[in-house]
């Protein structure tokens, strides 16, 4: 009898590990910090998008490992540090985004500038 494969039995439990961390202290820390980095409106596009069902499942699993490196506290660079604290945050959401941005609609940033209060862009 041949075994399962470990990666493939652990995937879901590490996504829904990284969902749990996420909806635990996504908002909390984003809310937080929100004046202080460039790309919160990316943060809560992603989280959006995470969190829609419509989005496929392998999609949603990048959005939830890359949004639980922002929340948890231990990571490369700490978050205190002054000019650099968020920087491999923003490398790790970047590169998250590039994997699947053809899945973040312009619904999900629409919700994401509503809930950190950004104003709509002018239309072009």
């Amino acid at each position: 009898m041949d075994l399962p494969d470990p990666k493939a039995v652990q995937l879901p439990a590490v996504i829904a590990r990284n969902q749990r961390t996420v909806e635990r202290s996504f908002w909390k820390k984003l809310l937080k910090v929100a004046g202080r980095i460039p790309f919160a409106e990316d943060l809560a596009a992603a989280y959006f998008c995470a969190v829609d069902p419509l989005t496929p499942g392998r999609v949603r699993g990048v959005l939830f490992a890359a949004l639980a490196y922002f929340v948890i506290p231990t990571d490369v660079i700490p978050d205190f540090i002054a000019g650099f604290g968020f920087t491999d945050d923003a490398a790790v959401l970047a590169t998250a985004i590039g994997l699947v941005s053809g899945h973040i609609k312009p619904h999900h940033r629409q919700r994401a500038r509503a809930a950190l209060n950004i104003p709509e862009p002018p239309p072009e």
